[in-house]
């Protein structure tokens, strides 16, 4: 039988309700009859109480005593910081259960009030089934912890390996970039080396030639410097283009100072002599062929002409790799910006994927040597020969409870 609401000033004092939790675990709101609540089902709640796993309060209050959610949540919470830790359910009436254990997150409690109440068990078997549902979900957040740690240790696991393997993978590479550009700054010194020296044989005074002689040979030696200079801070295989492409300028200034001093026409400027770029610039192109290869037009230095249209081998620039003596233009991708230095963008288009060199090409185009620095290639100002674009190498291209009202 239902009785009428209580007012604000019947709400039971906290001390009160704080004695009965501590002796019984349960307090019922003495304004609720034996015949609003069975004594069966009060003992009911004190048993579930006694052996529930973790330390369980019920409160239940007269309908009306406190007229919301938030209202019961305050009034628990002073109880609550008397009693101590654990789970209180309380039942205010009509009102719809609050779940308050301080075993579980604010939204857990709730979502637990949800489950429980969706389940329409009735308000005294709803209240008991409050601890094994917390229990429930103690065990699903430790199951799912263990299941988080060792979901993180299998990652730090994965990612341990992975790291392993990409820091071999890295040192590789970075063992092998090391290795080519030992290789390649060896080179290139070889060929700084060179052209120092022939610039000296030049044995020129300055004070008594005219100014083009003086302002060529100003050139050639500030391309050697720059070359030499540059060849100091080249940390990339691919940064000995510019070493190439100063020694290149260097080589031409050479050339023309020298015929200017001999009173002979300063020749046009070409580019280098492609089987050794040391030769200087090139004064001829001729049809030569590597071995397994066709025949190209390539541009050559009167000695290598000479040795090509008589048949015979001419002086090419050899390279070492792996130990091995090999042609600079069959030694891989990391030679590519070497040669772009000295022949520019174009002639290497025509040379690495027109002229099909035999093993070069397993060994460059394998590699990707037109992707070893192409994009930033230059190249001097060369004119003549067949290595332009368009020349022999071009063109390839919970509802609410219902039931007893308190």
């Amino acid at each position: 039988m239902a009785m009428a609401p209580a007012s604000a000033d019947t709400v039971p004092a906290s001390g009160e309700v704080v004695d009965a939790l501590r002796n019984d675990n349960v307090f019922i709101d003495p304004d609720i009859t034996t015949d609003q609540l069975p004594q069966a089902e009060r003992d009911t709640l004190a048993d579930a109480a006694d052996s529930a796993a973790n330390p369980t309060y019920y409160v239940v209050l007269s309908s009306g005593t406190l007229n919301s959610e938030a209202s019961v949540e305050n009034y628990i919470d002073g109880i609550q910081s008397e009693v101590g830790d654990g789970t209180y359910a309380v039942l205010a009436g009509s009102q719809e259960l609050v779940i308050d254990s301080t075993e579980l997150s604010a939204s857990e409690n709730q979502a637990l009030e949800e489950e429980l109440l969706s389940q329409n068990q009735g308000q005294i078997d709803t209240l008991v089934a409050v601890p094994d549902a917390v229990e429930d979900q103690q065990s699903a957040d430790a199951a799912s912890s263990v299941f988080g740690a060792m979901l993180l240790g299998l990652l730090v696991l994965a990612v341990a390996g992975g790291g392993f393997f990409l820091y071999r993978g890295k040192k590789r590479r970075d063992e092998q970039k090391a290795k080519e550009l030992a290789e390649i700054k060896q080179m290139a010194n070889e060929d700084v080396v060179r052209l120092g020296e022939d610039i000296a044989r030049l044995e020129i005074d300055v004070s008594k030639v005219d100014e083009d002689t003086r302002t060529d040979y100003s050139r050639a030696m500030d391309s050697y410097d720059r070359a030499k200079a540059t060849l100091d801070t080249i940390r990339e295989p691919d940064q000995v283009q510019q070493v190439t492409n100063a020694l290149e300028d260097g080589r031409y200034y050479m050339v023309a100072t020298r015929a200017r001093m001999s009173g002979d026409p300063v020749p046009e400027r070409r580019q280098p002599c492609f089987f050794n770029p040391q030769h200087g610039p090139s004064q001829q192109d001729v049809l030569w062929a590597p071995p397994g290869g066709t025949n190209r037009s390539v541009p050559a230095c009167p000695a290598c002409a000479q040795a090509v249209l008589s048949g015979h081998d001419p002086d090419v620039r050899l390279v070492e790799v792996d130990g091995r003596r090999r042609p600079y233009y069959d030694a891989g991708p990391a030679y590519a910006p070497y040669a772009g230095g000295y022949f520019g963008m174009d002639m290497m288009m025509g040379m690495f994927t027109g002229m099909m060199m035999g093993s070069m090409m397993g060994s460059m185009m394998g590699g990707g040597m037109m992707g070893a620095g192409m994009g930033d290639m230059g190249g001097g100002d060369m004119g003549g020969g067949d290595f332009g674009g368009g020349g022999d190498f071009g063109g390839f291209g919970g509802g609410d409870f219902g039931g007893f009202d308190f």
